[in-house]
């Protein structure tokens, strides 16, 4: 027996079409335009550029980015807290300085002038209302030497 290959694919597609179309819905789930899934759960925080290592006192580069994601794991673009790092290993006595708390935009926070004064192997940790606090993997400092 010879299978006519247009008959199969028209029979595949109109399966296709009655599981997505059965008159419950679009058969589309766990989609999110970024808006929390426009319910009110709880969002998660993670590292989207992680701290590299950097010289004592100077500015790590690139930027600390926290990503803030909402039920489904995409980007909430509308989340509109504040987000917070600091650090969460600290052996050394380390100071933290530059802007530690940023609004997102469009779902993520750029730290752009965080630096520690003394070397050592270091920890940040993130953080926001509602949301559990997250740590970033460790990165190192270290003395800047003489020529």
């Amino acid at each position: 027996m010879r299978i006519n290959q247009s008959r199969v694919l028209c029979a595949l597609l109109v399966l296709l079409a009655g599981a997505c179309f059965d008159g419950t819905g679009s058969g589309l789930m766990g989609i999110s335009g970024g808006d929390n899934g426009g319910g009110n759960s709880t969002p998660s925080l993670g590292f989207f550029v992680q701290p590299n290592s950097a010289n004592e006192s100077q500015v790590i580069s690139p930027p600390v980015e926290v990503v803030v994601r909402d039920s489904t794991g995409s980007t909430d673009s509308s989340f509109t807290g504040t987000i917070t790092v600091g650090l969460a290993s600290d052996s050394t006595g380390g100071v933290l300085s530059g802007t530690t708390v940023v609004r997102p935009v469009n779902g993520i926070s750029s730290f752009s002038n965080l630096a520690i004064d003394k070397a050592g192997t270091y920890t940040l940790e993130a953080s926001t209302s509602g949301a559990a606090t997250v740590t970033s993997s460790a990165f190192a400092i270290t003395t800047v030497t003489a020529p």
